[in-house]
């Protein structure tokens, strides 16, 4: 699904991604952990498009992505969440929701005045879709609750549930857990085991909390200073001594932590 190539992206002398190769493959559920600073979270903006690379090559499904932006990946189906929830806090989480499929009929000044009925057609399929979406992630009840008055973890399904409504191929997921308690992260985790047991989505994810980690991922890589470290199963990575090593002695082993 994704080939990263070599990969590098600089901040003047500082090299945040340095020389990353790594694969992600059709039907996977792929971990991506390191300490901080390894370089992750850079990553995933260079293959999403929000940063271009310094030198290397991205591609998808064979076909060289490479530096193109994020709305033209959003066509071609790749996805991303963020760490801190992108939000419109002051819509409904259906209207929210509603906002995601483009070339909507009621962005056209002509169609608002002259193809009401059309729109007003669009508008509750995108509604009836939408309540599909929160059903499918246990949060039905919150359809007409304002954005902003979401926890963290609602906030983070929210998310999700905005890749559900166009047809993602890979989605890219930046620490899903960050802030979210351990029984939303328990359906969140679920959820993303749905998706892509049941609709066939590729999914990437960076995130600290290994037992999550271990419950969705395979297979996991490891970056540090910009670099791929090790990868393979969740189980053999928390025995890597390379990747203890990495951690500066916080101990995967110890902490349970990534």
């Amino acid at each position: 699904m994704i080939e990263v190539h070599d990969l590098h992206k600089h901040f003047g002398g500082f090299r945040a991604v340095d020389g990353a190769s790594l694969s992600i493959r059709p039907g996977t559920i792929t971990g991506l952990i390191g300490p901080n600073g390894a370089g992750k979270t850079t990553l995933f903006n260079v293959i999403a498009g929000r940063l271009p690379p310094t030198s290397g090559r991205v591609t998808m499904g064979g076909e060289d992505i490479t530096g193109l932006p994020p709305h033209e990946l959003f066509h071609k189906g790749l996805l991303r969440t963020f760490q801190i929830a992108h939000e419109f806090s002051s819509m409904t989480v259906r209207e929210n929701l509603m906002m995601v499929p483009p070339n909507q009929s009621g962005e056209s000044i002509w169609n608002a005045w002259f193809a009401r009925g059309r729109i007003r057609q669009e508008e509750a399929r995108l509604a009836r879709k939408a309540d599909e979406v929160l059903e499918f992630l246990t949060i039905r009840h919150l359809a007409d609750e304002k954005a902003g008055n979401l926890s963290g973890g609602q906030k983070k399904l929210l998310e999700l549930g905005r890749t559900m409504m166009v047809d993602a191929r890979i989605v890219f997921l930046d620490e899903v857990g960050a802030g979210v308690n351990r029984t939303l992260l328990n359906t969140i985790g679920d959820a993303i085991v749905r998706l892509n047991r049941e609709r066939g989505y590729t999914f990437c994810v960076i995130e600290h909390d290994m037992d999550f980690i271990g419950r969705l991922c395979d297979p996991v890589i490891v970056m540090a200073e910009g670099k791929v470290l090790a990868e393979g199963p969740a189980e053999s990575i928390m025995r890597n001594e390379a990747v203890i090593e990495a951690y500066l002695g916080r101990g995967l082993r110890n902490k349970g932590a990534a």
